[in-house]
């Protein structure tokens, strides 16, 4: 059980949800706070073991098991609705918590399906004109996405300058043969403009280690002068990723042929 919140740490817990896109304050649940958001489908409950452990259980399995890096598993009872928590040691460690849960809440698989289909069900697509604009709202809510799960810096580089970031589909837009596979955040990378470009055009792929594997197609010259001398990787690859990267190696990357 948590133990009962000072109105010093409620302040602290309030202000960490809020701070973090949990927007809604809901019924407490005996020593638990309880939030719900306007941004996404996520609830968290929040609360504390005396003043050095804090507490964050949620509703989401997915956003749950995704947050693994972020505080341990929790001991202590779960709320009624909650399927699994995490605790960490301090008031900035549960702003970041939150602040991935929240991120990732809103990008994981179905999240950005269901947002789609809500912002086109009433969108003409009778001609190419209506069907491309369609495609460039999924196409927005696919870097959006990208966006929150790589924090807003490439999965390679770690470059964090946003406006110069691309979401880069591992199996292309055309190729996939539904919305749930275009809008699967796990079907594209977050990616600097050169490695976009290079991986769109097959000179990389990516193994399943998150290695960058350059093709044969670029000599040395081109490795140095894009940066691809010296071994790269992917980092934060999942499962998810796992299902559409044999896609890429054997369908786009160009092993050695020109393009």
């Amino acid at each position: 059980m948590t133990t009962a919140l000072s109105p010093i740490l409620v302040s602290r817990l309030e202000k960490a949800a809020t701070d973090n896109g949990f927007d809604q304050g809901l019924e407490p649940e005996g020593d638990w706070l309880v939030f719900a958001s306007t941004q996404c489908p996520l609830r968290v409950w929040l609360g504390a073991f005396g003043d050095a452990v804090f507490l964050a259980a949620f509703s989401q399995q997915n956003v749950a098991r995704a947050v693994g890096e972020y505080g341990t598993p929790m001991a202590a009872p779960l709320p009624n609705s909650a399927v699994a928590g995490r605790t960490v040691p301090d008031v900035p460690a549960l702003h970041r918590l939150l602040r991935r849960a929240f991120q990732l809440s809103k990008a994981l698989p179905n999240e950005l399906l269901h947002t789609f289909e809500k912002q086109t069900a009433t969108l003409p697509r009778t001609t190419e004109a209506e069907s491309l604009a369609v495609q460039r709202v999924g196409q927005n809510l696919f870097r959006d996405g990208l966006l929150d799960l790589w924090e807003g810096r490439c999965a390679v580089t770690g470059l964090a300058v946003p406006a110069l970031l691309r979401a880069s589909h591992i199996k292309p837009w055309a190729d996939c043969a539904t919305d749930a596979e275009r809008l699967d955040i796990y079907n594209g990378l977050l990616l600097a403009p050169h490695l976009d470009a290079a991986f769109d055009r097959g000179f990389i792929t990516v193994g399943d280690d998150g290695a960058i594997v350059v093709s044969d197609a670029l000599d040395v010259s081109a490795r140095v002068t894009l940066g691809l001398a010296q071994p790269l990787r992917v980092r934060g690859l999942t499962e998810g990723h796992h299902a559409y990267l044999p896609w890429h190696r054997d369908r786009v990357f160009t092993k050695g042929r020109a393009p």
